[in-house]
């Protein structure tokens, strides 16, 4: 009788929601149906557009990443979620190096698995992943830094009561560099995150869009820099704090 209390009470339990970002379909069945077994429920989807849009829309409590995906690097594609979500992300990889395994975990992975790997080291993994992460927190629908109230479900901005008109770029590049507030963002990630490509030595898109930012906030905010620059390093926030 107790063990059957036990198998009921499991049966009860909410199922783990994982999603599954990779271009191999054959590996995907391959996963959801083993994975589904072990009692997550599985949605898999094939390119970076998709994981992203999936990945930030806060219904899952898991995702497993594919490095090498059509439509661009899976850890550029992290970089671009861990602006939106703080969702636990397990990265995948057919490299097992330990350049391409930092990279991911400085790209905001919360553990790294190359490939081929074993399912059950795989649901090890993510069993681990997720008690050491517990729930994911929903993404707060706005934000407040200094004079400025960000709405993250409409993209829009508002100063002291006052809409800003930004661009879709400049909104990515304001969102990001708040939410690495205390930190500096290179170039080299704006631009992947936000502009979802490289920029060569003598691009200076990323400069631009900054510029930008500056004159339609002001480059001041209570006598220090809203948007500090640092030479050869990147760019900083510095214009207030989060309320």
């Amino acid at each position: 009788m107790e063990q059957k209390l036990t198998q009921d009470a499991e049966a009860g339990k909410a199922r783990p929601r994982v999603l599954l970002v990779d271009d191999d379909r054959e590996l995907c069945a391959g996963l959801e149906r083993l994975l589904r077994m072990d009692g997550f429920e599985v949605t898999p989807v094939y390119d970076a557009k998709d994981g992203y849009a999936r990945a930030t829309d806060g219904t899952f409590d898991l995702v497993v990443l594919d490095v090498m995906l059509p439509g661009g690097d899976g850890r550029v594609l992290l970089r671009r979620i861990r602006v939106e979500s703080e969702v636990p992300v397990i990265m995948l990889t057919a490299r097992g190096d330990e350049k391409d395994r930092i990279s991911g975990l400085e790209a905001g992975a919360d553990d790294y698995l190359p490939k081929p790997f074993h399912v059950r080291e795989l649901v090890a993994r993510m069993r681990s992943v997720l008690k050491r992460r517990g729930p994911v927190a929903a993404a707060p629908s706005s934000m407040e830094m200094g004079d400025l109230v960000i709405d993250v479900a409409s993209r829009r901005v508002q100063q002291q009561g006052r809409e800003v008109a930004l661009t879709g770029t400049e909104y990515e590049i304001l969102l990001l560099l708040i939410r690495s507030y205390g930190r500096v963002v290179s170039r080299d990630e704006i631009a992947e995150v936000c502009l979802g490509r490289p920029v060569g030595a003598f691009d200076r898109s990323v400069d631009n869009h900054v510029s930008n930012l500056r004159k339609k906030l002001g480059a001041m905010y209570e006598g220090k820099e809203r948007i500090q620059s640092l030479r050869g390093a990147g760019y900083a926030y510095t214009g207030g704090e989060a309320a």
